[in-house]
């Protein structure tokens, strides 16, 4: 005896949707889980303009690090362009007074040389000695990598006087008008 008809149906159709199953992959939702631990999310929004980059008309920069008594001082980009390729680096030593606006070393490249002025005052800390090995590096990074030296601040109050970046973009874009 044969089955009913319904029966052979109700058969291929399970066999159908068991066989689909198997053969799909399934998908599960997976809820990513909140961390045990989240660091404190630290803002900074008043204090930022303290540490923006800031730039001198003889193309220098200057950027105060996060204790706001030591800056970081390097050529800008627009200089170290102008200056072609850079074949040597006369750097400041350590412990030096300087004044801003008076010279600490000297930047020279196949096209040119250029004094390096310093843009605030105080005491060289530190010269970057990579470019001693490799002044190149102030063509390939020289607002960032390419840094000249660090120096304890002796007034702060001078940085602020100086460009921030769009008023140096203004500045440098007026430059080449001319």
């Amino acid at each position: 005896m044969a089955p009913p008809l319904v029966s052979r149906m109700f058969a291929r159709s399970v066999a159908s949707s068991t066989f689909t199953k198997c053969s799909r992959p399934q998908y599960l939702r997976l809820r990513a889980q909140k961390p045990a631990f989240a660091p404190a999310v630290r803002s900074f929004t008043a204090s930022a303009k303290a540490w923006e980059k800031r730039y001198t008309e003889d193309h220098e920069w200057v950027e105060l690090g996060e204790d706001g008594t030591t800056a970081t001082i390097g050529i800008s980009e627009y200089a170290a362009k102008a200056l072609g390729d850079v074949v040597f680096v006369e750097l400041p030593t350590a412990d030096l007074e300087v004044t801003a606006g008076s010279s600490i070393g000297a930047v020279e490249s196949v096209k040119s040389a250029s004094d390096i002025m310093s843009p605030v005052s105080g005491v060289v800390l530190e010269a970057n000695s990579v470019l001693e090995d490799k002044p190149a590096t102030i063509n390939k990074s020289p607002e960032a990598d390419g840094w000249l030296a660090k120096i304890k601040v002796s007034a702060a109050d001078e940085i602020s006087a100086l460009m921030d970046g769009e008023a140096y973009k203004k500045f440098t874009e007026e430059a080449d008008d001319h």
